[in-house]
């Protein structure tokens, strides 16, 4: 009898449950997107082979185009704010809890990632009320430090709309790029910071100079999970504004527009075919950035032994 301790499992035995998962979930309904959009409802509910029909109808026909690439540039919008807004406050906030002399930094550390545990219906709720003009304390808070003059309906303007929405989600998320960072901090040595410090440098130009050099790999992937996580958001926009995503669609993304296109919404009777082929857009978007990321990014990205 062959000894249950001697016996060696192949590899792919320990892979398969996970990838066996993650298949049925993730890589079918993908798959069966792409294939659908190919497709287009008769009059008597079966599939027709259209070919790029669908995509040539999103992306040049006049009933779709300008809702489309509405939702685009919306979506590079919302992106942007979490690039130059998001990250380089998650850099900072990272810097400042390594320091070595800071105290209470664990208590600094839970409370900024706080937000991130909250739901995002909880998060559009809170938000909406803060900044109500009617009954929000946003134009109180902003009038103890002189400053109620700058108070208006951001949420309800459709030029502040989208960014107002960008810093909430800002203000929700920057926890993550934070610890992401603070953990790659932590991973240099001593060693090089205290010759540093001998040397005569200040913090911020230990920071400068060697930590962050250190550290771009980790904000380079931050980077790539912000792009492929913002170009996925939904559920901030749907929670505040709904699915219109008003005030006359300045706030409309593409995952907004995917769920009125595929479910419809109001008098919009939902069409899956067409759904579908801005779902597999988004997917061709996010692909063509982490392409973009792997082949032209992360090769010229300088890394150091540590």
């Amino acid at each position: 009898m062959t000894d249950w301790r001697k016996a060696k499992l192949p590899v792919f035995a320990f892979l398969a449950p996970a990838t066996l998962i993650y298949t049925l979930f993730m890589i079918y309904p993908l798959i069966d997107s792409i294939r659908l959009s190919f497709f287009s409802a008769t009059n008597g509910g079966d599939l027709a082979f259209v070919g790029l029909d669908n995509y040539r109808t999103v992306l040049s026909d006049p009933d779709w185009s300008h809702t489309f690439w509405n939702s685009f540039w919306n979506n590079m919008k919302f992106f942007a704010v979490h690039m130059l807004v998001q990250n380089p406050i998650g850099i900072a906030l990272a810097a400042v809890l390594s320091l070595p002399r800071l105290k209470f930094r664990n208590s600094y550390r839970t409370l900024i990632f706080m937000p991130t545990m909250l739901s995002v219906v909880i998060v559009g709720f809170i938000w909406q009320l803060i900044l109500s003009p009617v009954w929000g304390v946003g134009a109180d808070i902003l009038d103890i430090v002189g400053l109620k003059s700058l108070f208006g309906p951001w949420l309800g303007k459709e030029g502040s709309a989208l960014i107002t929405l960008a810093f909430i989600s800002v203000w929700q998320w920057v926890g993550i790029p934070m610890m992401l960072i603070y953990a790659a901090l932590l991973a240099i040595p001593e060693d090089l910071v205290d010759a540093a410090i001998v040397d005569g440098a200040s913090h911020f130009e230990v920071f400068w100079y060697i930590k962050l050099p250190l550290v771009l790999p980790t904000v380079a992937m931050v980077s790539i999970l912000t792009f492929v996580g913002n170009f996925n958001a939904f559920d901030l926009i749907y929670a505040v504004k709904g699915a219109l995503a008003g005030p006359n669609f300045s706030t409309d993304i593409m995952g907004t527009l995917f769920y009125r296109t595929f479910f419809g919404y109001q008098l919009q009777l939902g069409n899956p075919t067409l759904g579908a082929t801005v779902a597999s857009l988004m997917f061709l978007i996010i692909l063509a950035g982490v392409l973009f990321y792997l082949f032209v990014v992360q090769r010229r990205l300088s890394r150091y032994q540590l």
